[in-house]
């Protein structure tokens, strides 16, 4: 939910539907919901519908880990923390659409990038709540999440602005946050599974191994987050700016694929052997 809700927002910013509902806010177009056509005004309520929808989801999510059985501190803290910034969330989002107009200039560069950071934030502290409400990991796991990184980058580069594939039209935008959004959710899980075989170790996985491939996917993360930001509106899209963008993905999809690399084997009976009980 929280993913769609993220290429949703692009989508409606995109098509400039959030500016939509005569900037206001949380009626829309003096109404509370507004003709169900494929219409600007309609984009942009929908886009608030499911926003309302997915906070309340954050919020059964968090009591479920405190009012489950079998979670853990760290698990119960991502969920909770996803729960306490998730106003501020609601109220970037408020501002981004100029709230009833009482706030000149909410539709700007800053209110885009807050939103959006905010969101990302959320977004990772859902990622690991479940991952770290799943049980422990393993080195399958652990090859799984960098697969996944890596796939996700290679995809949303595609998508992506600075790659001219496609024309970046909205669709194409929301595509790249997809895309873009399910390598940094892989790139969380490699780390977090990472540090959980620093710690304790998996079968075939060495700690010091596991330290290269989170050092490696938390580069990643951080390159990505980069494209992620370049994504939106947030610059003058010069030549040098596609520039620095092709160099953050090319960084991203390197250090991912580096981890996956570095992954190779770990886990499997590379002899085919079996192991021998007994003295």
């Amino acid at each position: 939910m929280t993913l769609v809700l993220f290429s949703l927002g692009v989508y409606t910013a995109a098509t400039g539907s959030g500016l939509a509902c005569q900037a206001q806010w949380p009626l829309c177009s003096d109404q509370l919901i507004p003709a169900l056509t494929i219409n600007p005004d309609f984009i942009e309520w929908f886009h608030r519908a499911w926003a309302m929808v997915t906070g309340f989801l954050i919020v059964g999510v968090a009591g479920w880990t405190w009012l489950g059985s079998g979670f853990d501190r760290r698990t119960r803290l991502a969920a909770t923390l996803a729960v306490a910034i998730l106003p501020l969330q609601i109220t970037v989002g408020a501002i981004t659409v100029t709230l009833s107009g009482l706030v000149p200039g909410g539709y700007a560069v800053s209110t885009h990038a807050a939103h959006l950071i905010v969101a990302l934030a959320i977004f990772t502290l859902l990622g690991l709540a479940t991952i770290w409400g799943g049980g422990r990991g393993n080195a399958r796991l652990l090859r799984a999440a960098a697969g996944i990184a890596v796939a996700g980058i290679v995809a949303s580069a595609l998508f992506s602005r600075a790659v001219p594939v496609l024309t970046y039209a909205p669709p194409a935008q929301a595509a790249f946050y997809i895309a873009g959004l399910a390598g940094h959710l892989g790139l969380v899980a490699t780390v977090a599974y990472a540090t959980a075989a620093v710690r304790s170790g998996y079968d075939g996985l060495d700690a010091g191994t596991a330290a290269i491939v989170r050092a490696l996917a938390a580069g990643s993360m951080t390159a990505l987050v980069g494209t992620l930001l370049l994504g939106r509106d947030l610059v003058l899209y010069t030549a040098t700016w596609q520039g620095i963008n092709l160099v953050a993905l090319g960084v991203a999809v390197a250090l991912a694929a580096g981890a996956m690399w570095t992954l190779r084997g770990t886990g499997e009976l590379r002899d085919g052997s079996v192991p021998i009980g007994g003295d």
